[in-house]
């Protein structure tokens, strides 16, 4: 496989829905009123869902760019404090920040410059094509989780 070609399937492999839907389908039309919603059954509300993976995205992302990047707290600080949203604002902006986020991963898997199976300097071992599987492994389980959680919500369009 070429380099080209490897680049684009992780960029692919980041936001595409081939074998699940994606997050713009799943995030499609959720009703404010659930937002903060936890059925029973269910570990975490919309809300917890969409902050942690857009946390979690974001650390990944700038533990690749940014020598003196700290991660939050573990696990305390990948979790929002509460299962409602603020405000719509905040969900807006969460949802604006995970698709952004994502596109600059993309971004940086993509750019030829970056060598994509070079030890990052400041970490314990790990290359941005780890980084960028990792996120695309964490951000599906949990973009499942999300899926589920509208059907037990019975907000999930049936096809």
């Amino acid at each position: 496989m070429s380099d080209k070609v490897l680049r684009e399937n992780l960029q692919k492999l980041l936001t595409w829905n081939e074998a699940h839907v994606d997050w713009v389908a799943a995030l499609k039309g959720f009703p404010k009123v659930k937002r903060g919603e936890k059925p029973k059954g269910a570990p975490h509300s919309a809300w917890e869902l969409l902050e942690h993976v857009r946390i979690a995205q974001w650390d990944i992302l700038n533990f690749c760019r940014d020598p003196k990047h700290v991660s939050p707290e573990w696990p305390k600080g990948y979790w929002p404090k509460t299962t409602k949203p603020p405000n719509d604002a905040a969900w807006e902006q969460s949802v604006e920040a995970l698709r952004k986020d994502v596109e600059t991963m993309g971004d940086l898997v993509t750019n030829t410059k970056n060598d994509l199976f070079a030890r990052i300097p400041h970490g314990t071992g790990q290359t941005i094509l780890r980084q960028a599987l990792l996120l695309a492994d964490h951000n599906s389980y949990h973009l499942g989780q999300f899926v589920l959680l509208r059907r037990m919500l019975g907000d999930w369009p049936e096809k």
